[in-house]
């Protein structure tokens, strides 16, 4: 068994919970070290039970809580090699928790297996992540303005994704955003639109994916039900009956969402 439950997901707060039962980790910790332990408690989980925390990059809206976070409960961090020389600048104590890796390296965490791929973000280090309990595979890719070779190779055989769906293209252009913030959205190290994260989406579900996540929504240039009837209606003209082959939805903004096994 292996399940994941987003706790926050949008561009205000990223974190997520994947657990196979025995190894629980969260990715990113971007709402506050109160938000977390709240949800993680209401989900059955004890915060100091954790066996780590996986962070994608150095923003703000996917690290907020993760000082309060490790300086209460001493929790591993772990982090691309770039991302952790940002991290350590921002949270003093960190080199005591930290756990530098080079992007795409394999990591063993109890009974999860995580690997990491790079991710083309305005960050310093990004990268996404696959989970896998030996039987069952999901991966996180979120926060990337192209699809590259290797989130394809990534991604193929995940039985759950979560896969960004940040905005609708003509909403983001007509919008009232300054032009310099539009272009870095749309930009090769921005964020993926709801048609191509739908592309992604397919993709995933072509290498056996059966759980279907859209997620880092944008509050100003998209809306849940426009992200879905995208990624949906791509589904449907390629082959892909959502609702009986492939379940598909999105993960709320600011609160909790449904656990998901695969």
């Amino acid at each position: 068994m292996l399940t994941l439950t987003t706790l926050a997901s949008g561009s205000s707060g990223n974190c997520l919970l994947v657990d196979d039962g025995t190894t629980r980790v969260l990715v990113d910790a971007g709402i506050s070290c109160r938000r977390i332990c709240k949800a993680l408690r209401e989900l059955g989980v004890e915060p100091s039970k954790l066996s780590g925390v996986f962070i994608t990059h150095e923003h703000s809206d996917h690290i907020s809580g993760l000082t309060t976070l490790t300086k209460q409960f001493r929790l591993p961090v772990y982090a691309s090699k770039g991302t952790a020389l940002q991290l350590c600048h921002r949270i003093a104590f960190l080199e005591d928790v930290i756990h530098p890796f080079a992007a795409g390296e394999r990591l063993s965490v109890g009974s999860l297996e995580a690997a990491s791929f790079q991710t083309s973000h305005d960050a310093a280090d990004s990268v996404g992540y696959t989970f896998c309990n030996g039987m069952r595979k999901a991966a996180v890719v979120t926060d990337l303005g192209v699809v590259t070779d290797s989130v394809l190779q990534n991604v193929w055989g995940a039985h759950l994704l979560v896969v960004e769906s940040n905005h609708d293209v003509e909403w983001l252009t007509s919008g009232p955003y300054p032009y310099h913030l539009k272009q870095r959205i749309l930009g090769e190290k921005g964020h993926l639109s709801n048609e191509a994260g739908a592309e992604l989406a397919c993709t995933a579900a072509q290498g056996g994916a059966r759980t279907i996540l859209l997620a880092h929504l944008s509050k100003e240039n998209n809306t849940p039900r426009r992200a879905y009837d995208t990624a949906c209606g791509l589904l449907e003209r390629r082959g892909v009956a959502v609702g009986r082959e492939v379940t598909l939805e999105v993960a709320p903004q600011s609160e909790t969402g449904r656990r998901h096994e695969v």
